[in-house]
């Protein structure tokens, strides 16, 4: 893989197909680990690629460690004690981010 200095500005981002067929591009905001698990944390964006709800949207994360370029596969997440694990987990994520900012200053 080539190296691109800009690669850090650049936003990541995944195409998810809705249960109605619908598309919506999704900003990565992270990829969490919890309890030895994969989650992916995504930003819903609209047609001029914006979110003004603030709304994050989690799913299971799972990679084919033998060929890394094949996608992802993200698995919704149906057990509500499993979804709030990970819903503090990303809040810690964010304290520690905002955390960091301020260290950076």
């Amino acid at each position: 893989m080539a190296e691109n200095k800009d690669y850090e500005d650049e936003e990541m981002t995944v195409e998810l197909e809705l249960e109605d067929g619908s598309k919506v591009n999704c900003a990565v905001i992270t990829i969490l680990t919890v309890e030895e698990k994969d989650y992916i944390v995504l930003l819903p964006l609209d047609e001029k690629g914006e979110n003004n709800d603030g709304e994050v949207w989690f799913y299971g994360y799972s990679e084919n460690p033998d060929d890394p370029n094949e996608e992802p596969e993200l698995i919704y997440i149906e057990d509500d004690e499993e979804y709030e694990k990970v819903t503090d987990a990303f809040d810690e994520y964010l304290d520690n981010s905002e955390f960091d900012e301020l260290i950076d200053e």
